[in-house]
């Protein structure tokens, strides 16, 4: 099929795509669009065949779960059994953001859509053009990063392009994501809440509407054998084409061993690229050098990286070294990501 392209800006402020993208949601076709966060692959969330059709696109696999998206909080009680208390609280200081939080799902929800599970993950994003997209939709839109699956999320319209081009029906380019990584997942329905994925919604900003929060055990561990809860638990996520390896230890002891293992590629005739930071990146001889910012600016490194990641795929960098972004608040979503990218490739020097 032939992907059209439409660019919603400033100086098109237009209906007509929005209305357009819309009856293709309902006429059970896929749009991708932008969020605060990464771009999404919209289908029906509450059409089986729709969400069959996102997991055909994506290459992704039938058991993780897709988010569904809502624009207006009265929309959230048909598609769950009841909605708690925690979640008033946090709906009421996050949303619309970048939080989804998992409750158990009504009948009114397909377990297409959930992976098999009787739980859904539901998120409002605060981005205009997707807010108008999801009521012109029905008011019901399931959406992973709209990307092929495994590989890095994308957070401008071209890199949706790259991944689906001529496998969806639609791309709304609303410009580049203003985040830049995918939203937390806060699961509601165990006791105390617990997080599955880290975001910009800190654990810190969640304790302090709910008291406890934990934080699921395999955040920063390898992949485990079950059944994921929520998406980017399972499979390995956000990876470029080539090998990534993370780096961790004292800083000059990390960069000396960057530095070495670099050489070694260069000389071995494999391109080379480093993931570092303003502090460190001219310390580095790499064929690709990207810095995701300063060091104490995490939110800057999570909006860049997977910029970064697509244009060592842009540049064919063969061999990638990344220095670790330990730490807490948004520094555990980048290091969560920047792990999942490498396959849990971790050196310790």
């Amino acid at each position: 099929m032939d992907t059209k392209v439409v660019r919603i800006d400033e100086s098109n402020k237009s209906e007509a795509p929005i209305r357009e993208a819309g009856e293709i949601i309902r006429a059970g076709g896929l749009v991708a669009f932008p969020t605060e966060t990464v771009y999404g692959l919209g289908g029906d969330a509450l059409n089986p065949i729709s969400s069959g059709k996102i997991y055909e696109a994506k290459g992704r696999p039938s058991d993780n779960p897709l988010i569904v998206h809502i624009a207006d909080l009265e929309a959230l009680e048909a598609i769950v059994k009841c909605v708690p208390e925690t979640a008033k609280k946090l709906a009421a200081a996050f949303w619309p953001g970048p939080l989804t939080m998992i409750l158990e799902k009504s009948d009114l929800v397909p377990k297409e859509t959930t992976g098999g599970l009787d739980t859904v993950a539901v998120r409002m994003p605060s981005d205009a053009v997707a807010l108008s997209f999801i009521r012109a939709a029905g008011g019901y839109v399931a959406a992973p990063s709209a990307n092929r699956s495994g590989r890095p999320s994308p957070t401008r319209a071209s890199y949706v392009a790259q991944d689906l081009d001529g496998r969806i029906e639609m791309i709304l380019d609303g410009g580049d994501a203003t985040l830049g990584l995918e939203s937390t997942i806060v699961d509601l329905t165990v006791e105390p809440p617990a997080i599955l994925r880290p975001g910009f919604i800190t654990g810190e900003m969640l304790r302090q509407k709910l008291g406890r929060v934990d934080e699921d055990e395999t955040l920063f561990s390898a992949d485990s054998g079950q059944a994921p809860k929520a998406p980017g638990m399972k499979y390995r996520h956000y990876a470029p084409k080539g090998e990534l390896t993370i780096v961790r230890g004292p800083a000059e002891e990390v960069t000396d061993f960057i530095g070495k293992e670099l050489a070694e590629g260069r000389r071995n005739g494999k391109k080379t690229g480093v993931i570092a930071t303003d502090e460190t990146i001219d310390k580095y001889e790499a064929d690709v050098p990207r810095s995701v910012g300063k060091r104490t600016d995490a939110a800057a490194a999570a909006k860049g990286l997977y910029r970064v990641l697509r244009e060592f795929d842009d540049e064919g960098v063969e061999l990638i070294y990344s220095e670790s972004f330990d730490g807490e608040g948004i520094s555990q979503a980048v290091m969560n990501r920047l792990l999942k990218a490498a396959g849990h490739r971790v050196i310790n020097v």
